[in-house]
């Protein structure tokens, strides 16, 4: 089964289903009138076909979230109109504020050079760059099976289109950082709606209820899930050394390394806290089915905050579908981490067709990552067959 699996189709209705059709036309025009915009070279960059290629599928599975090449062809080595074009398709796998979110996401990245002092060394000319964001085809569009990656430093957006329908969204990522940003009279927080959603509902929690959701007393130092290509149970949080395609350069290793042990010792971690906040078959934390109907209305704007992650009618049958209380009662929620604002945090949400990561350690707790996921789906792995990438080595 795909992201996009029978109890999502159950939920859409025929205009939903046929607005999906029109969006994977548009989607399909967007991307043919680019690949033929490009020279050859660009074109050998930015699509690689067929899927049955096992090289390729292994690169369709091999995604990022951190400042390293994310492979393809980058916005800064297009055309106006070529990364016009690239914008217009992301538009389309996305709702009208996840787009918007996310071209805040890029845009931040002007933000943190400023503040790493404009000389950080990723390994590139320039160490924060908006136009390194990159755009990869997999498969020939209009084929029975074909899809997309669009990815940079705290964004990963993967799709797969099979028979004219939308069969994958995820894995789903956005990260901020800074999380929090002054802007002239007001406050620039791109993930603080996910953030401050998940806190009211751990606010809302008795006693009780909020010692079961609370995984650990102390946040640990990024999601869980990492940038695998599947996620299993006992999977530990990956470290930074395992998150980039390469690290070419001593200094560049040197960086990362320095990162990942500032991050780890931060959250004070051990081996035995790692084990505690593993994945697991039964995940632990609060069940929704224990919430009141205030909390359960609280834990599905939450989700709609990552749900949301996808094209407007994948979005709205996702909705529809948490509607249901039989569904809703298979999400467990766990937090670690102080409550507070502004105090390191992270928090999941669990279910078998769900898994989503949220943490906000890092930068004394001003940078945040999110992720939204689907272990028995993600890339629509299973209906293609594919098992060649079953993890990440970064």
């Amino acid at each position: 089964m795909s992201a996009h699996d029978v109890t999502i189709r159950d939920a859409s209705t025929d205009v939903l289903a046929d607005t999906e059709r029109a969006l994977v036309g548009k989607m399909t025009g967007i991307v043919v009138e680019l690949l033929h915009s490009l020279a050859a070279e660009q074109r050998a960059l930015s699509q690689w076909a067929p899927l049955t290629d096992p090289d390729v599928e292994a690169e369709r599975v091999r995604w990022f979230y951190t400042p390293t090449d994310h492979g393809g062809l980058a916005l800064r080595d297009l055309l106006p109109q070529q990364q016009s074009l690239v914008m217009q398709l992301v538009s389309t796998a996305l709702t009208r504020s996840a787009y918007v979110t996310l071209c805040t996401v890029l845009g931040l990245e002007n933000v943190l050079d400023e503040l790493e002092g404009w000389h950080t060394d990723w390994g590139r000319e320039r160490g924060r760059d908006p136009g390194l964001y990159w755009l990869r085809v997999f498969g020939d569009p209009g084929e029975s099976t074909w899809g997309w990656r669009f990815g940079g430093h705290h964004v990963s957006v993967n799709l797969l289109v099979r028979e004219g329908r939308i069969a994958a969204v995820t894995p789903c990522f956005l990260g901020a950082d800074p999380a929090s940003s002054p802007l002239l009279g007001d406050t620039l927080r791109p993930l603080g709606g996910t953030e401050d959603a998940a806190r009211t509902l751990m606010e809302s929690l008795t006693p009780a209820e909020r010692k079961l959701a609370l995984l650990h007393p102390r946040a640990i130092s990024d999601i869980v899930s990492g940038n695998r290509a599947r996620v299993q149970p006992g999977d530990q949080m990956m470290h930074m050394q395992q998150l980039f395609r390469s690290l070419p350069t001593p200094r560049l290793a040197a960086l990362v390394d320095r990162i990942d042990e500032v991050a780890e010792g931060g959250s004070e971690y051990t081996g035995a806290d790692h084990e505690r906040m593993a994945l697991g078959t039964a995940p632990a934390g609060l069940a929704a089915s224990e919430l009141d109907l205030d909390q359960r209305e609280l834990l599905r704007s939450l989700l709609a905050t990552y749900t949301d992650r996808s094209p407007e009618p994948i979005a709205e049958a996702h909705r529809r579908l948490y509607l249901a209380d039989d569904v809703l009662d298979g999400v467990v929620f766990g937090w670690a981490g102080d409550i507070a604002p502004g105090a390191p945090h992270y928090y999941r949400l669990c279910s078998p067709r769900l898994l989503v990561e949220y943490d906000n350690t890092q930068r004394d707790a001003n940078h945040a990552h999110s992720v939204w996921r689907d272990p028995m789906g993600d890339f629509g792995l299973d209906p293609l067959g594919s098992h060649q990438a079953t993890s990440q080595h970064g």
